[in-house]
């Protein structure tokens, strides 16, 4: 980990068109990081394009793979055994959901800590770095979190094993893997701060950079991970003050297979899947890959989600097209949907029925055709409940939320099961099993000695 994160520092410099004093070499383990507001920022632009990981999505159940034959030809054992959750996912594969997170926190904390030992001039745009710093640390800690340990249960976070937690760029520190409570702990404080420094306002033409409302929206989704259904809704609600674009559908190309592009305005933070190496994950035609047929046929006649999602592939089986982005790796970053969804469902888990329909309609009217949609309503605080969350898996599949979603619902209660056929043999992974939690990687356990995880 701490030499793949010289190796990716250095690749994102000269990427980025630095100057050549850009790093100079230190006697000690400490690395220069670049010393104008303006590499800083261009560091920060550059580390927001890596993304998030892929492996949840393998693991998760909006897809399936269209045959035995396509399964075998997966070019890495990571998708082959993700896809069926098996015990040793890796088979000895580097894993960048693990490695790419690392990076961006090294490299956040190289900024932090450029501006803790330097002045200058331009105090607001000091702020909007090191509140964008804080925010890419605590996206990174989140990912890595969701992926790497146990769902977060207030009962047993305080002795669940999180994950090291790095606040400086020395890369000769070797730190154990703090608890899952120390961990959000981070998370929440990271977020708090960039809540305090960014801008109000998303910028419109740079999604990538986040914002107050970004921050906001950030929280919301912690929170709501945590079951702490009270402040996901209370920053839910900050979120949506200063950003509430809902696109309406009807103004979309049904036909087109890049119908979103990078400035669509229900974005609030533009990030995406490093999904370099994973086939199973992209948008556009795979004929290896098909859309779980139980999600497509969810979505109802005049439903203009049905044809602004999804695209038949020459299989005659329906793959993503390319949601709020112009390439081809799912956007896994925050939008005004999500955040809305995140509001409903708090609403309905108090009881508050008629708002809970209200605010889940706002965003449906605008998803349907013209004069076809009749608002939806609800008998009870359960089945508000019930039609917010499927809402929220028609509106935000293959955005990488869920197989959180599925850890999140298990420990509530829902007792979900997951199963895959393959060679006439059928893969389960059941509730409260151990692998809802991906192994950390052979080469970090044999080079920092940090505690595994059980699979």
């Amino acid at each position: 980990m701490k030499l793949n994160s010289i190796y990716y520092l250095l690749i994102l410099f000269f990427l980025t068109g630095c100057k050549k004093d850009f790093l100079d070499a230190k006697p000690s383990s400490d690395i220069l990081t670049p010393s104008s507001l303006s590499d800083l920022n261009g560091l920060m632009e550059r580390l927001s394009l890596y993304g998030t990981g892929g492996m949840a999505h393998i693991a998760a159940d909006e897809y399936l793979i269209a045959s035995d034959q396509d399964y075998f030809a997966l070019p890495n054992a990571t998708q082959r055994n993700g896809y069926i959750w098996a015990s040793d996912i890796y088979e000895g594969e580097a894993q960048r959901d693990w490695e790419v997170p690392y990076n961006q926190i090294f490299c956040s904390n190289s900024v932090l800590k450029v501006l803790d030992e330097k002045s200058f001039s331009d105090k607001k745009e000091s702020d909007r770095t090191r509140g964008w710093a804080h925010f890419n640390r605590a996206y990174a800690y989140f990912d890595l979190a969701k992926n790497f340990c146990k769902v977060y249960d207030k009962t047993s976070a305080t002795t669940d094993l999180g994950v090291p937690i790095r606040l400086d760029p020395s890369v000769d520190v070797v730190e154990q893997r703090a608890t899952l409570e120390e961990t959000f702990d981070q998370i929440f404080l990271d977020l708090f701060q960039a809540a305090k420094l960014l801008d109000p306002a998303v910028s419109p033409l740079n999604r990538n950079r986040p914002s107050k409302a970004a921050a906001y929206g950030m929280l919301s989704r912690v929170f709501l991970y945590q079951g702490n259904y009270k402040d996901a809704e209370l920053y839910a609600d900050s979120s949506l003050m200063l950003h509430n674009h809902i696109i309406d559908y009807n103004q979309i190309s049904k036909t087109s297979a890049t119908p979103f592009g990078y400035t669509a305005a229900e974005i609030i933070y533009y990030s995406a899947q490093v999904v370099n190496t994973y086939i199973l994950t992209v948008y556009g035609n795979a004929p290896a890959v098909k859309v779980n047929p139980e999600f497509y046929n969810l979505y109802e006649s005049g439903d203009l989600r049905k044809d602004i999602f999804f695209i038949k592939n020459n299989l005659n089986n329906y793959n993503l097209k390319r949601g709020y982005t112009g390439g081809g790796y799912p956007f896994t970053g925050l939008a005004t949907d999500e955040i809305i969804l995140i509001k409903a469902e708090c609403l309905a888990r108090r009881g508050q029925i008629i708002t809970t329909m209200d605010k889940l309609n706002q965003l449906l009217i605008k998803r349907f055709a013209t004069n076809q949609f009749t608002p939806i309503k609800a008998t009870s605080s359960e089945d508000a409940l019930e039609k917010v969350l499927l809402e929220r898996k028609k509106e935000l599949i293959w955005r990488g939320l869920r197989w959180y979603d599925l850890k999140r619902f298990n420990r509530d209660g829902a007792r979900i099961t997951l199963q895959r056929s393959i060679n006439s043999i059928t893969y389960s992974l059941p509730p409260n099993d151990s692998r809802w939690v991906f192994p950390i990687p052979d080469q970090e356990i044999i080079i920092s000695g940090i505690q595994q995880n059980k699979r």
